[in-house]
């Protein structure tokens, strides 16, 4: 069975003996938020990953990981597709030299910089 964001996250906060509470306040979100993406209701933002993972002194990687992680899904190939191959492995081939984490920073960061031009 395929684990999803929202079911990794309560299962490593129940293992990390948080509460939802423990866990929002630490993670700066609210409890209902928490809880909507617990119930997967709601997918959590790159940046919101990050902080839960760090909370739970987790790598993100193990919050974003399924199962089926070596077969491409749906949405990934919808996005090589629209990028374009040449740039789509252009984008993961620099990847490889980052951790994850300078990878969130990075995009976050991206996100910033076109928030600031409108």
């Amino acid at each position: 069975m395929e684990m999803s964001i929202g079911e990794n996250i309560k299962k490593y906060r129940e293992l990390k003996g948080f509460t939802k509470e423990e866990l929002s306040f630490k993670s700066r979100i609210g409890v209902q938020v928490l809880e909507s993406y617990e119930r997967n209701e709601r997918i959590p933002e790159l940046d919101t990953i990050l902080k839960i993972s760090t909370v739970l002194d987790i790598p993100a990687s193990e919050l974003m990981e399924s199962e089926e992680t070596q077969k491409p899904d749906k949405e990934l190939l919808e996005l090589i597709q629209k990028s374009g191959t040449k740039r789509a492995k252009l984008l993961l081939r620099k990847t490889l030299d980052f951790t994850e984490e300078d990878i969130l920073k990075a995009i976050n960061l991206l996100y910033e910089l076109k928030q600031g031009k409108k």
